[in-house]
């Protein structure tokens, strides 16, 4: 069955100017991390993924072998998968694999460069399945509209990218996802865990530099499709762990005092002030849980791997 591209309603959005303006006049400057994934920085996140300090994907990847089973069994059969920022969409290959005769792959992705290709990828996999993407981001689940099956879905949200909204953030989307997804609906979804210092920082601040050129690629970004003036020789990628908020912090850090004009304007910054560009926050299961419970769902099962280094979450 060819992928039905025309079947879901699709949603993109064009506040790209609006947002970068308003986040770089606020005291503590800062970009939306949504904005990361044009073609360039979705190319940079998959070489991200296979870094040997980036453990989240292996350990989810791992943890969704382990339990697939258990999955399979809490999971009705013929749902309808739908995935939140569905990337590459390697995990859903796996769960796809593993999941009674599922019907249709419904992936929502702010990036069409990814979105498309991993796509197309699942249909020649698995021929039998109806696959219906949507273009948009899960910031606006409002906004879109999944295609009448008439079965029950499943939610998937991997590779803890839930981390990376605020704890009220967190909370809003998963009662978006509750409305969205319906009343009989699961939703699976990895979340990072709290755990040592010399795990978590070079994950974020890799040996090969990755992740720098990942962070600096926003400013780049800006540069081609507004025509700002960023030189990113005189920014730094800085990644710091908030004890406070129990959250990894990525910033731009300006290297000297300096003016960047964008669309018409001119935005100062100090020698030594920062652009802060994503959280990734760590929770514990219990901790968790109890955010998805805030939203109205119900924490069904639970599932660690290597003694707390990464979980997914079963909720109802």
């Amino acid at each position: 069955m060819l992928v039905e591209f025309e079947a879901a309603a699709s949603f993109a959005g064009d506040d790209f100017l609006e947002q970068v303006l308003r986040g770089l006049s606020l005291r503590q400057k800062e970009l939306p991390s949504r904005f990361f994934y044009d073609s360039h920085g979705s190319e940079l996140f998959e070489q991200i993924t296979a870094l040997p300090e980036y453990y989240l994907t292996r350990a989810e990847v791992r943890l969704l072998e382990s339990r697939a089973g258990a999955i399979r069994k809490l999971v009705p059969s013929g749902v309808d998968v739908v995935e939140f920022g569905s990337g590459s969409s390697r995990k859903t290959e796996l769960l796809l694999s593993f999941l009674d005769k599922p019907r249709s792959y419904i992936p929502i992705e702010i990036s069409a460069s990814a979105l498309y290709p991993a796509a197309e990828r699942i249909q020649q996999k698995f021929p039998g399945l109806r696959v219906f993407p949507i273009l948009g981001g899960f910031h606006d689940l409002d906004k879109i509209r999944l295609p009448a099956t008439g079965h029950a879905c499943l939610g998937f949200f991997p590779g803890s990218t839930i981390g990376n909204l605020t704890p009220h953030q967190a909370v809003a989307l998963l009662r978006a996802a509750k409305y969205l997804l319906g009343s009989d609906a699961l939703f699976l979804i990895g979340a990072d865990l709290q755990k040592p210092f010399d795990i978590l920082l070079p994950a974020y601040n890799d040996a090969e530099g990755v992740t720098a050129a990942f962070n600096l690629n926003i400013l780049a970004r800006i540069n081609r499709e507004l025509g700002a003036g960023f030189d990113l020789s005189q920014f730094q990628h800085e990644a710091i762990y908030n004890e406070a908020e129990n959250r990894i912090e990525m910033h731009l850090r300006s290297l000297i005092r300096q003016r960047v004009p964008i669309a018409g304007r001119s935005i100062a910054f100090k020698a030594g002030e920062t652009i802060h560009t994503e959280n990734s926050y760590k929770y514990t299961v219990a901790g968790f849980q109890r955010l998805a419970g805030e939203a109205g769902w119900t924490p069904s099962k639970s599932w660690t791997y290597d003694d707390g280094l990464f979980s997914l979450h079963l909720l109802a």
